[in-house]
Formats: structure tokens, sequence, C-alpha cells
């Protein structure tokens, strides 16, 4: 919900420096290229600042995909980062993604020989049919 209230009044205020510079003041040329600025502005804060802030403490919207072929096992937050452990079972292994704010460093952990689903038929367990 905060997401969508920081977008709304994103473009709130960019339709208000329209209307006010470009259709009052009566200078489209300016009041478009100020707009365009706080629209960018906007943005960039959202992206390299708030996006996982909002989402981590305030119940904002984030979306991530889980890459092709693999599966998705885990998510965790170390301080304002969130990881994501997937496995792929082409190479058996597990690999952890961070995603930082604005994903400028990104870490990643890839541990091989990783089984995490247990196979069906090991000695000493019931098979559920």
């Amino acid at each position: 919900m905060v997401t969508y209230l920081y977008w709304i009044s994103v473009f709130v205020v960019v339709g208000a420096v329209f209307f006010g510079v470009g259709i009052k003041g009566n200078n489209w040329k300016v009041g478009s290229i100020v707009a365009l600025l706080i629209l960018l502005l906007g943005w960039g804060f959202y992206y390299f600042r708030l996006e996982q802030v909002f989402v981590k403490k305030y119940g904002g919207v984030m979306s991530i995909r889980v890459p092709e072929g693999q599966y998705h096992i885990t998510a965790t937050w170390k301080d304002e980062n969130l990881w994501i452990e997937n496995y792929d079972p082409k190479t058996n292994t597990c690999i952890f993604s961070e995603y930082s704010k604005g994903n400028l460093l990104q870490g990643k952990v890839t541990i091989k020989n990783c089984n995490p689903i247990i196979p069906q038929g090991i000695p000493g367990r019931a098979v559920s049919e």
C-alpha cells in the first residue's frame, strides 16, 4: 500500500508542476522538462533507496522472478537486502542471490552438490502414495 501512495504522490507533484508551470505559466517547454526531471528523480529515489525499505518495513510491493529451470527454496532479509535461495537441479547446486537497493551490490553464493529435495525411496523412510 505504501508503494502505491508513494507513486500517487509523485504523479500528483509531477501533474501540479506541469499544470502550474506549463499551463498557468504558459511555458510548456519548461513545465515539461521540470515535470520529467521530477518523475526521473522520483523513480531513481524509489529504485535506489526506497523499494526494499517499503517492502520490508511497511508492506510494500516487489516482484522477483525465479530463473528458468530453477526452483525457489527460501528468502530472507539481511539488513536492508533480500537474499533468495534457489535450487538448480541440472547442476545440483543451491544459489543464494542478493537483491540490494538498486541492484548495485549483488552478492551470489553457490553451494555445489546441494540436494535439498529428498528423493523418494530413501531406506528407512516410508513412501506415501
